[in-house]
């Protein structure tokens, strides 16, 4: 009876190894830089990204003071519609003092890939 319940906990382990090894992360680039695509937000109040493949919530920080820009000349007429984005960012834990602490994270963004109105089918529709 102990070798069967030696193998079944090894084929466990096995398993949760492998389903663990098996998640597919965000491209991550040099300086832990990585690619996210998700929906952006932007509003008086709220700046936020959700990413389309886990469904995480971020507040975001523009560092390249481009994705605000971007967002405003795509003239919405009322603010906080979702556009799609594609960014080079990195994560940060966010500050407990500020609108930020809504978030578990904030994204620091460095480059802005892509903005746009349409939303691709998938994960993010």
């Amino acid at each position: 009876m102990n070798i069967f319940k030696s193998q079944l906990f090894l084929i466990i382990a096995i398993l949760i190894v492998v389903s663990a090894c098996n998640r597919k992360p965000a491209e991550v680039k040099d300086g832990g830089t990585r690619i996210m695509k998700g929906l952006y937000s932007y509003g008086p109040e709220l700046k936020s990204f959700t990413e389309c493949e886990e469904g995480n919530e971020y507040w975001v920080a523009d560092s390249a003071k481009t994705l605000e820009l971007a967002y405003n000349n795509l003239n919405f007429e009322k603010p906080y519609e979702p556009v799609y984005i594609e960014v080079e960012c990195h994560a940060l834990k966010s500050d407990s003092l500020s609108m930020s602490a809504d978030f578990d994270s904030t994204l620091v963004v460095t480059k802005l890939l892509k903005i746009t109105k349409e939303i691709p089918d998938g994960p993010c529709n």
